[in-house]
């Protein structure tokens, strides 16, 4: 193999600083324009994180059925 990559090729700075910058506006109009509305669902969004966190974030510490000591 010469070392050459199959698929896309890699975005120039110049397209990463096009997609951020884009990213920016449209983060800033979401904000300023649904502020409202994402700040009365944020007691909603954090009810529904909990049992989310239960579910996927037992990964890592014996739970699982496994006997004996791991």
């Amino acid at each position: 193999m010469n070392g050459h990559r199959h698929g896309t090729p890699p975005m120039s700075l110049r397209t990463k600083l096009a997609w951020f910058g884009f990213a920016a506006v449209a983060a800033f109009y979401l904000w300023t324009e649904h502020r409202a509305h994402l700040l009365g669902a944020l007691p909603l969004l954090l009810l529904l994180a909990c049992p989310l966190m239960h579910l996927f974030g037992h990964g890592g510490h014996g739970h699982g059925g496994k006997g004996g000591d791991q």
